[in-house]
């Protein structure tokens, strides 16, 4: 029996730029000004943006965001429950010297079923935030 391994493009910085232009018309059309990272799949930065009037604090989060969706291969939306009292990463985000952020707007990119990196948005409310991402992912694909 062989196995065949289909080789699968990686993200690029056209598609990181792709992802921020969508990202963040997004947000201008709800009058949210954010920061946007995107990380390649070894959680290294593509890209990163931040609006004029966005709050400073919103790049570090943007950041955060994107390295803790590529870390566990989910919209941080998704993990929020999971790191309360009595969940099942409940101790995560103090255990590991990592810049693990569990407030929404953290989503992984995918190609062809594979992890190729991550976007985050930071300086709305969480689910705007949520909300720009998930529209620049659905936008690339």
């Amino acid at each position: 029996m062989s196995t065949t391994t289909v080789a699968v493009a990686p993200l690029t910085t056209l598609d990181a730029e792709a992802l921020i232009d969508a990202a963040r018309t997004a947000a201008e059309a709800a009058g949210v000004a954010v920061a946007v990272t995107v990380l390649d799949a070894g959680g290294h930065l593509l890209a990163f943006r931040r609006d004029d009037r966005a709050v400073l604090i919103a790049g570090e989060t943007s950041t955060r965001k994107a390295y803790t969706a590529l870390q566990l291969n989910a919209p941080t939306a998704d993990l929020v429950d999971a790191v309360q009292p009595g969940g099942p990463f409940h101790t995560l985000p103090t255990a590991l010297d990592r810049p693990l952020l569990f407030i929404a707007g953290g989503v992984p990119v995918h190609r062809g079923g594979r992890l190729i990196g991550a976007i985050g948005v930071g300086g709305g409310a969480p689910d705007q935030d949520h909300g720009f991402a998930t529209a620049a992912v659905r936008d690339l694909a």
